[in-house]
């Protein structure tokens, strides 16, 4: 099974291609902006790294969200326009459980994971995990001093690129918590391995649909607001 999977939603672009059980190329980028022009040209060299090319590929995975709105339109637009031409499904990632399946099994044996990723904002994108990476809450955007209704008792792992502020949050509040050691940023690599185990071949997937959170920054006039000519 061949799965093209990259990711535009947040701070870094990334793509990878899985093959029968491993990645057989990578590439990463941290970028705050920028990834309509990364995306192409990292998707090509990982194809060329791989020996592999379109025609090949049995499925597209994509992140959906929640991150940059522009990000991702830019991932969704070029998945469903690749999955189109190749005539292969396309499956949607979020970015937390992309993070939160980064996480090594030892390090979040036992307790409950908080992925925790920036707005830019004063909230933050969270979501809370058991031990085994079920979802104990769905994803939500949050005040910092909200979080503590997140996580059950007990101790808590944080990943995420809003981790160290986080954690020191939560301890502030009594809570037994410690940072990941797990990369802070999605990864293609990542989204790969997830849509390799929940995509069975054959299988045919809806089209990825984004996962807003919280409104765009951009609004649009109020039609009483226009300028009267």
């Amino acid at each position: 099974m061949r799965i093209l999977a990259f990711d535009t939603a947040t701070s870094a672009c990334s793509a990878a291609l899985w093959e029968d059980g491993r990645v057989g190329a990578r590439r990463f980028e941290t970028m705050t902006r920028g990834h309509a022009e990364a995306l192409v040209p990292m998707i090509a060299d990982v194809m060329d790294e791989a020996g592999t090319d379109f025609p090949r590929l049995d499925l597209i995975a994509v992140t959906v969200g929640p991150g940059a709105f522009t990000g991702l339109r830019i991932g969704l637009a070029a998945a469903r326009g690749m999955a189109l031409a190749a005539a292969v499904p396309c499956l949607g990632v979020t970015t937390l459980e992309a993070v939160a399946h980064g996480v090594s099994e030892g390090e979040r044996a036992g307790a409950t994971l908080l992925v925790t990723l920036s707005t830019k904002r004063r909230d933050v994108y969270a979501q809370a995990f058991d031990a085994r990476l079920s979802p104990v809450v769905p994803p939500r955007a949050l005040l910092p001093g909200e979080l503590m209704a997140m996580v059950p008792a007990g101790r808590v792992v944080v990943a995420g690129d809003a981790a160290g502020e986080m954690v020191a949050m939560l301890k502030a509040h009594g809570i037994d918590a410690t940072p990941s050691a797990a990369a802070a940023l999605p990864a293609a690599a990542v989204v790969a391995a997830v849509a390799a185990r929940r995509w069975t071949p054959g299988q045919v997937m809806p089209a990825p649909a984004p996962l807003y959170l919280r409104p765009p920054d951009a609004k649009i006039p109020k039609e009483d607001s226009r300028r009267r000519s």
